[in-house]
């Protein structure tokens, strides 16, 4: 069974993830795109070439061939192809898709995942994340195929090429070019930085390098060569697995150490001392600096899941504040309708005003750049600086597996109607049900219980104003957790 969720679809290479599925994905997704009610709900404006389409591949295992194979299906059903020539980040794609005016675009990777999976994102025609509503459709497709034993088309590699149909091309140029008018090089190269890039293995690979060329800064990369098995460990820019970051910056390599996940849409950061700075820190940071040094407005939309200090902040400044269900694309909807200052998660996928509606790392990562440049002091002095202002903030978060499946839609009902009156000694002043119940403390710490809608997890994040309150809120969700095994 194949479920093409709203964040594509993921699955184990060689298990689900094979060749013959692939096409089948591929197959409904020509089939849905060429549907007339594909454009239904996309940005007013936008009128793209409903026969082109751009597919980009990660490092991966076999990515490059599922990329061929993706594009041979494409150009088989009539669309004209422009395919990466090597890899390249989610974003870069994505930014392709919009810059090409195709209809739509498909990447091949699994992202942040461990190396035995692989996947398919599929990027709307504005540049970010399909719609749910464009998902189902492929999903219908998918079923419907099956059911009526529709295979799929598929284009000789060759004949594709000389016929014009299939197009190599490198998304890094244009999309380079893009973030330097996003991004104050002139600010960079007035104090130009010591910077350790840790790329994971990933397709971010070799770009925030590139990008910093004539900037005066020093960039030592690590992990930044092919090796489709990631090291052994998940391309997550999370602190566990950046040991190799922190030896660098340990080693002096660089005053501060910028990482990116397996398909570089996630941002992590890391301080001269080696403290983890993690993506509620740099939303904030990042907040702040476009309020304060660019003189930017706008709007500001965060995830259920992320720190209040963006609320603190956003209040600070007079922003209005719209928080999301978990998923960059319902920040992209924000993104899309409204003036947005900045939109981001807590998984480290963040965009700002003038950027596609996309988490991308590459660009934050720059932005921190310029950030550390402009105030003239280390990184970790001003992330004491945010947590004096409006912190201090303390966060984790726990997966904590079932016995057994849950109704999302119960738990969410029997969490918020069972709610407690207080928790680690605070009282619980409001409870949202935005994505899964997110209790609200006196003191603005809060824990969100999110139940998985695809297995029997509850998924438990707390963020609290010590971490003895972390601990408190934490074991009220193992609490719950226990009591529903």
């Amino acid at each position: 069974m194949i479920h093409f969720g709203t964040d594509g679809w993921r699955a184990v290479i060689s298990d689900t993830f094979t060749f013959n599925n692939l096409r089948s994905v591929t197959q409904a997704i020509a089939d849905a795109v060429a549907s007339d009610s594909w454009l239904n709900g996309e940005v007013s404006g936008l009128k793209p070439d409903a026969k082109t389409m751009v597919v980009g591949f990660d490092t991966r295992f076999l990515s490059d061939r599922y990329a061929v194979e993706t594009a041979r299906v494409l150009t088989a059903n009539g669309y004209k192809v422009f395919l990466a020539q090597a890899d390249a980040p989610t974003p870069a794609i994505s930014f392709a898709v919009r810059n090409l005016n195709a209809i739509a675009g498909i990447m091949i990777t699994a992202s942040h995942n461990a190396p035995r999976y692989n996947g398919v994102k599929l990027k709307a025609a504005f540049g970010g994340s399909a719609s749910p509503e464009q998902c189902r459709k492929v999903e219908i497709y998918l079923n419907d195929n099956e059911t009526l034993g529709r295979g799929p088309n598929v284009m000789e590699y060759e004949m594709a090429r000389q016929s014009n149909q299939l197009v190599r091309f490198n998304p890094i140029p244009a999309y380079s070019e893009h973030l330097r008018k996003l991004i104050n090089f002139d600010k960079i190269a007035d104090n130009p930085q010591r910077i350790v890039v840790d790329s994971m293995y990933g397709s971010g690979r070799g770009v925030i390098r590139s990008v910093l060329q004539g900037s005066g800064c020093e960039v030592y990369e690590v992990r930044g060569d092919m090796n489709p098995g990631f090291g052994g460990v998940h391309p997550e820019p999370i602190s566990r697995y950046l040991g190799a970051l922190a030896g660098a910056i340990s080693m002096g390599y660089g005053n501060f150490g910028l990482a990116t996940d397996g398909d570089a849409d996630r941002i992590g950061a890391m301080d001269e001392r080696g403290n983890f700075v993690d993506p509620h820190k740099i939303m904030a940071l990042a907040l702040r600096y476009l309020v304060e040094k660019r003189g930017l407005s706008g709007s500001v939309v965060r995830t259920v899941s992320t720190t209040r200090m963006i609320d603190r902040l956003a209040k600070k400044y007079g922003l209005t504040l719209y928080e999301t269900p978990v998923g960059f694309n319902h920040i992209a909807d924000h993104m899309l309708k409204d003036d947005i200052l900045i939109g981001g998660e807590e998984s480290g996928g963040i965009s700002f005003k003038g950027h596609i509606p996309e988490g991308d790392g590459v660009i934050m990562g720059l932005l921190m750049v310029e950030m550390v440049a402009e105030y003239g002091v280390p990184l970790h002095e001003l992330v004491d600086n945010l947590l004096n202002e409006v912190g201090p903030a303390y966060y984790e978060r726990k997966d904590i597996r079932l016995g057994h499946p849950v109704s999302k839609e119960k738990m969410t009902t029997y969490l918020r109607d069972q709610a407690p009156a207080e928790i680690g000694g605070e009282k619980v002043l409001q409870v949202s049900v935005v994505d899964g119940v997110k209790y609200i403390m006196s003191d603005d710490s809060w824990l969100l219980i999110r139940p998985s809608g695809t297995e029997p997890v509850l998924r438990v994040y707390a963020e609290g104003r010590t971490n003895e309150m972390v601990k408190a809120l934490l074991g009220y969700g193992e609490t719950v957790a226990h009591s529903v095994m």
